[in-house]
């Protein structure tokens, strides 16, 4: 009998961050960079009077999200695309962009979906080396070669918690060949206060070699509706429009989308929430001598170098109390766990919690 011939993908397939333990029913998950505060009041109106004809397909256009979009960030909008997840954009881009030979810079620590979507699709990964966790633009341009179609970037980078400044990013579009085009995903940009900080958008809205990600899974906290967006060219998004699927974002995720950047006072309290949570864990982190990023995005990448326990050891034992955070084996990071901001409870109990497992260290 012969079966059907089918291609061996030479990678691993992405392992989200775990929601479940063995030992224990009560869960808190601070392991996936979820939205501390959950979904915007608008969002929660909407899923809880949604009488909308679901037997009807969505507009797959997504006129009224992408109408929202340009008013709030001041976009033109036949520059938006939107997709299942930030992540279908990235698929979509590869797809678009990639032949088999192809090169793709991604630093060394970075989302992992940028360097399996560009596998899939036969193109080679090169790995720009990082330092101190820090993506290197200097790094980055050593590895550029004629093969090099994109340079994958999240500013800031998942999972290190770490920033490039606007000079940087500036500096890395300006000593790039203009035929490669720059993929900036601006995942967590809400969060980020720091002067020296500006986003993708905010820098290269005109450019038609930066392509710009956003999502509506991390502050927003609609990860599991699947809804994101991209920015750029327009004869880019003309090609992604046929690419894409007819009617990949659902009808109540558009509207949830669209309401939730309407919600102010939900957004300001989020990013409230999380600067005041990551001035307090990481002074409380510190007395156990293990090291954090920065404050900005709403994660922390925890270092355990230098503390007593190890991360393996500290995950296991906030595991036993049901807490989860994110293993950092897969990325390549020896002794490091990423850890959530959660809400006020969560992170209380996580707090206590530590108080407890270093009391006789």
């Amino acid at each position: 009998m012969i079966n059907p011939s089918f291609r061996k993908i030479n990678l691993q397939a992405y392992k989200p961050g775990r929601s479940i333990t063995k030992k224990n029913n009560k869960i808190i998950k601070l392991s996936a960079n979820e939205s501390a505060l959950g979904i915007s009041y608008r969002a929660k109106k909407v899923l809880k009077n949604f009488n909308s004809n679901i037997s009807k397909y969505p507009d797959g256009k997504f006129k009224e999200l992408i109408n929202t979009i340009s008013k709030k960030y001041n976009c033109n909008v036949n520059k938006v695309i939107c997709g299942s997840g930030s992540d279908e954009i990235i698929q979509m881009l590869c797809q678009l962009f990639l032949n088999k030979g192809d090169e793709v810079i991604v630093p060394q620590y970075s989302f992992l979906m940028y360097r399996i979507y560009a596998k899939i699709v036969g193109a080679k990964v090169i790995y720009s080396k990082e330092i101190n966790f820090k993506v290197s633009i200097k790094e980055i341009i050593k590895k550029v070669s004629k093969k090099t179609k994109i340079v994958f970037l999240a500013n800031p980078n998942n999972p290190t918690g770490t920033y490039i400044s606007k000079k940087e990013l500036l500096d890395l579009r300006k000593k790039l060949r203009q035929n490669v085009l720059l993929v900036v995903d601006d995942a967590y940009f809400e969060y980020m206060l720091n002067k020296d900080y500006k986003s993708g958008l905010d820098l290269f809205k005109n450019k038609n070699n930066v392509f710009i990600l956003r999502t509506f899974s991390k502050i927003y906290g609609l990860a599991a509706l699947r809804v994101g967006w991209g920015y750029g060219d327009k004869k880019i998004i003309k090609e992604l429009y046929k690419i894409k699927p007819p009617f990949n974002v659902n009808k109540i995720a558009q509207i949830c989308a669209k309401e939730s950047l309407t919600d102010r006072k939900f957004l300001q309290k989020s990013v409230n929430h999380n600067i005041f949570w990551c001035k307090r864990i990481k002074k409380e982190f510190e007395k156990y001598n293990i090291s954090t990023n920065d404050i900005g995005p709403n994660f922390f990448l925890l270092n355990f170098s230098k503390c007593k326990l190890s991360a393996e050891k500290v995950e296991k034992k906030l595991e036993n109390y049901g807490i989860i955070l994110r293993e950092m084996k897969s990325y390549g990071i020896k002794n490091c766990l990423r850890l959530t901001i959660g809400s006020k409870k969560e992170n209380i109990f996580l707090l206590n919690k530590m108080k407890s497992i270093f009391k006789h260290v």
